[in-house]
């Protein structure tokens, strides 16, 4: 399997769902991260510093990265410019899942911005009449999901995963954006969060995601796992 997951910045990757990605990887997958700014409002660190350190996160993760320029960092807009880029990302990757800021306004434009982006790029990349992309094969991905890009949750995610075997090492992909720490403790934020979602299902850490379309099951037996003991 092949993941393709979007970032709007060199960390939101790791801060979002850095520890699925290590854990698919463990499990025999291949995943990619797709940085679409270098965070250069950023108070902490500049451009070139940040792009090294994204780098090292990826290499930590086990993960390809790719560094894309949308425009900058407050300055990604949603248009179909942008969107058929990142649509013939997809096409090169062709992967069978793709990863997304979640699909709410935030504390950060650019997040929203790059929601909305990657759900249109999804299906942009199925189109063989968009002449931009006449050179790449169409693709269609089996399935787009929503990660956190934001302090709070606003409402329950869709599913649930236990990556409490994985902390450690998502713990030290996080740490490799060293200048990103001098802006706020995010080790304590990232897994205050993921002890809470974790406490949800009954283990210690978990990650939610936000589904774009229903989950498909084979049957009711498909879903070994329950959330609760009642």
């Amino acid at each position: 399997m092949k993941i393709l997951s979007f970032g709007a910045h060199p960390d939101d990757v790791e801060f979002g769902c850095g520890g699925l990605l290590i854990q698919e990887i463990q499990k025999g997958n291949r995943a990619k991260i797709v940085i679409c700014s270098l965070g250069e409002a950023g108070t902490n660190g500049t451009p070139q510093v940040r792009k090294k350190e994204a780098a090292a996160a990826a290499r930590l993760a086990g993960a390809e990265i790719e560094f894309i320029n949308l425009g900058g960092d407050c300055r990604i807009e949603d248009t179909p410019k942008n969107a058929i880029k990142i649509a013939g990302i997809i096409r090169k990757y062709r992967p069978e899942a793709v990863l997304a800021p979640e699909m709410q306004r935030n504390q950060h434009p650019d997040h929203y911005a790059l929601a909305k982006l990657v759900h249109a790029a999804c299906r942009l990349a199925r189109y063989g009449g968009i002449s931009e992309l006449k050179k790449l094969a169409t693709h269609k991905i089996n399935a787009l999901y929503f990660y956190p890009s934001r302090a709070e949750w606003s409402e329950s995610p869709d599913i649930v995963i236990d990556v409490s075997s994985v902390k450690n090492l998502w713990e030290k992909t996080m740490s490799a954006h060293k200048s990103q720490m001098k802006t706020k403790a995010y080790h304590d934020l990232v897994f205050t969060k993921a002890a809470a979602m974790g406490a949800s299902i009954g283990v210690k850490y978990a990650i939610g995601l936000w589904t774009n379309d229903p989950v498909r099951l084979g049957g009711l037996s498909d879903l070994p796992l329950s959330s609760r003991n009642y």
